[in-house]
């Protein structure tokens, strides 16, 4: 395997300019650099003087909920105007935005790449590879399933083959790495790692899920945990803190909230709910809940109102509302005795949204079963639901939901608890040799768009399965 490699684009790709790559040798790419509490941000490039930055997978409160308002509610013919827009690798995973740099994590043939971008030019900053050998066994593209996590001056990246990166966002230098493969012994699950590490005061948790030595030779359903479920690094030096849980992995990222003035990780883990304290590293609960299919995965996020949490999941069982409390838990409504067409909500990879009391969601495993869903969080009644859509992903900003379809069609949502309220579709389309839309134009986004749009500063950013696209959501102030 060939060394990690630091490559250096210096020239405004997207703006008209030729690329020209810098790359340094391959001993000097592995040295690292030194990160740490006095390591400042690196200086702000943003232009745009309204909005929040966008620095985790589902954005800064790890909800898919914006605060940002005054987004244009009447979209012209076009749709929003096409700020910017760049090819990528393969990959599944969103990027994120800090400080007017986006950060950009795929795979170009066999090396996975993170790259610093303008957020609002498109312009390369900096580029960092590394070798990879995945390959996925049920043939589903070898990229990076994992945002970028941006904290200060460094941008944390998980490979699909579970190498964890710490990259300095400033110029795109190795801070230190961890091959959770070799530490934790990570055996391949069943479509990679896909689990977006959360930060946590110094703390970095990692859904890892590691098995015991000489576990590779075993069948996938006689896996064992080793007490590696969730694992909390130092993040500026990527040393073990602590571990706890026999969990497996799932596709589900950690989230952390406080309960009773205690901060808590819930991670939706291969098996179940588990509950962490995330000072002690101790396990508080645990809420079996998986299909009894061996292929089922669970990969929506647990979703936390007050002190309930859903969970949700495609492959049979569906959706349960929890009630927390210290040590514990009570059922408040669960899908588990339901039959097929009583179940609530069946999210497959999108983490649903709460809105008002109410609950919005993508529900269904395959494309021509999907339809969106609106259940009343308190009881679990389905208040409507809209075929057609296809599998979909939704943003909550200004009263209003953002809705990607996976057939790359992007739709404007009112918040609407009493029925599906649609203000405008588009397909996007290449724009024109004037910038102006052209219904002939060639389709920007191609299925499947699988990957939740962001918004970061006004700027709302989508991908499909070759290309992000920047496109100004909320027009800038002058």
């Amino acid at each position: 395997m060939r060394s990690v490699r630091l490559v250096l684009f210096v020239a405004l790709v997207g703006c008209g300019c030729s690329e020209r790559e810098v790359a340094t040798s391959a001993e000097d790419s592995e040295k690292t650099v030194e990160s740490g509490p006095k390591d400042s941000p690196p200086p702000d490039l943003r232009t745009r003087t309204t909005g929040d930055d966008w620095p985790a997978f589902l954005g800064p409160t790890g909800d898919s909920v914006s605060r940002e308002k005054g987004i244009l509610k009447e979209w012209p013919k076009g749709g929003p105007r096409v700020v910017w827009q760049q090819p990528l690798g393969i990959g599944y995973s969103m990027p994120t935005v800090s400080r007017g740099r986006l950060f950009v994590f795929d795979r170009i043939r066999n090396r996975c790449r993170l790259r610093c971008w303008n957020a609002e030019t498109g312009a390369s900053i900096w580029a960092f590879e590394y070798d990879t050998t995945y390959r996925d066994q049920y043939n589903y593209n070898g990229g990076p399933r994992c945002s970028p996590v941006v904290d200060g001056n460094r941008v944390y990246a998980f490979g699909p083959e579970g190498m964890l990166h710490c990259i300095r966002a400033a110029d795109g230098k190795l801070v230190w790495k961890l091959d959770t493969k070799d530490e934790f012994g990570v055996i391949q699950n069943f479509f990679g790692v896909g689990s977006t590490p959360v930060v946590e005061g110094d703390s970095l948790l990692v859904h890892v899920g590691g098995s015991p030595k000489g576990s590779d030779k075993i069948d996938v359903d006689e896996l064992k945990g080793n007490g590696t479920g969730l694992v909390a690094l130092d993040k500026y030096t990527g040393k073990l803190k602590w571990k706890v849980s026999d969990e497996l992995a799932s596709y589900s990222s950690p989230v952390v909230r406080t309960f009773a003035k205690r901060r808590l990780a819930l991670v939706f883990a291969r098996g179940g709910l588990i509950g962490v304290d995330v000072r002690t590293g101790k396990q508080d609960f645990r809420y079996p809940w998986r299909s009894t299919l061996l292929e089922s995965v669970n990969a929506s996020n647990p979703l936390v109102v007050g002190n309930r949490v859903l969970i949700t999941e495609c492959y049979g069982i569906a959706s349960s509302l929890l009630q927390l409390k210290p040590g514990g838990f009570t059922k408040v409504w669960t899908d588990e005795d339901k039959g097929p067409r009583q179940r609530r909500l069946l999210c497959h990879w999108m983490t649903p949204i709460h809105a008002d009391g109410y609950v919005y969601g993508s529900s269904g495993r395959h494309t021509k079963e999907a339809e969106l869903r609106c259940v009343e969080l308190a009881t679990g009644k389905v208040a409507w639901k809209e075929p057609g859509l296809t599998r979909s992903s939704l943003l909550l900003v200004d009263g209003h939901f953002v809705c990607l379809g996976e057939d790359g069609w992007l739709r404007l949502l009112r918040v609407n608890p009493k029925k599906y309220d649609e203000v405008a579709s588009i397909q996007l389309r290449m724009p024109g040799k004037d910038g102006k839309h052209d219904p002939d134009g060639e389709e920007l986004l191609d299925y499947p768009c699988w990957a939740a749009p962001i918004l970061s500063n006004g700027l709302l950013y989508v991908r499909g399965e070759k290309r992000l696209v920047c496109l100004e959501l909320i027009p800038a102030k002058k």
